[in-house]
């Protein structure tokens, strides 16, 4: 058992490709010290399978929310079975994974309408919000701004951080966490390379985000949560420390932003 202990604080289980050997993905994240996983939620017809699997892995919770390229899916009660879900269990710890996507959809007035909700109801239940944001860091910091103006903008992370460092400069003043993925390993990834440079070290996290973007040395292969090891290790090179203090800090900032030992 490992001695570094560490969050992955954005990860998919529930797909085909982790069925047949899911007992032995959690054995390898185990060993080298993942202590704690938060599972998204991309769609609403997710939550029963989400919350089954959270009950079954001790260390597992999960959010609840539509993704932006599923907005088509938003109906007039999707807020109310939201709430609903995340009230009726403490393993809920997040709403998402929500946000804009104009890189793969722009029908930008659909995923505004999906958008809004999920981030009024995050407000009003005083729960974090995760941020898919692609290619549409502009829009996505003017809603946020301009709820954060009326006071109602709620705590977040942009998951799976891609922007510049003016657009991370941009959301971390509006209060929100940046969270790298196994993209920055990639040697040719340089401005997620200078972000995760100069991030402030009480605002970072890292994840996964398995089984998508597998990190080096894994390309090609089917990203597990148990790889979140060299995503903490590029930073650790990346911000000249140890894998020791970037496992240390990027645990503390999911800790306080999702609040895990609460529910204990």
């Amino acid at each position: 058992m490992s001695d570094i202990k560490l969050i992955d604080s954005h990860c998919h289980l529930i797909f085909e490709n982790f069925e047949e050997d899911l007992e032995d993905v959690v054995l390898r994240w185990r060993s080298i010290g993942v202590q704690k996983l938060l599972h998204a939620c991309c769609e609403l017809s997710e939550i029963p399978k989400l919350k089954k699997i959270s009950h079954t892995i001790d260390e597992l919770y999960y959010s609840v929310g539509l993704h932006p390229l599923e907005a088509g899916k938003w109906k007039e009660n999707s807020k109310l079975i939201l709430e609903n879900a995340a009230q009726a269990d403490r393993r809920v710890v997040a709403i998402g994974e929500l946000g804009l996507d104009f890189f793969k959809n722009k029908n930008k007035v659909k995923q505004i309408e999906a958008l809004i909700p999920q981030m009024n109801l995050a407000f009003e239940l005083n729960l974090p919000v995760i941020i898919h944001c692609r290619e549409a860091a502009n829009e996505m910091i003017k809603i946020c701004s301009d709820l954060s103006k009326e006071g109602k903008c709620p705590k977040g992370v942009l998951h799976c951080w891609t922007g510049t460092p003016d657009e991370m400069k941009q959301f971390l003043d509006l209060g929100f966490y940046i969270s790298f993925s196994g993209i920055v390993t990639f040697p040719k990834a340089y401005e997620i390379h200078e972000c995760a440079k100069i991030v402030p070290s009480n605002r970072y996290l890292i994840e996964t985000d398995a089984p998508f973007l597998a990190p080096v040395p894994y390309r090609g292969k089917r990203n597990e949560p148990a790889f979140v090891e060299s995503v903490a290790k590029s930073l650790a090179k990346i911000r000249s420390s140890e894998l020791k203090n970037i496992a240390e800090e990027s645990s503390r900032n999911a800790e306080d932003l999702f609040k895990f030992d609460l529910l204990k």
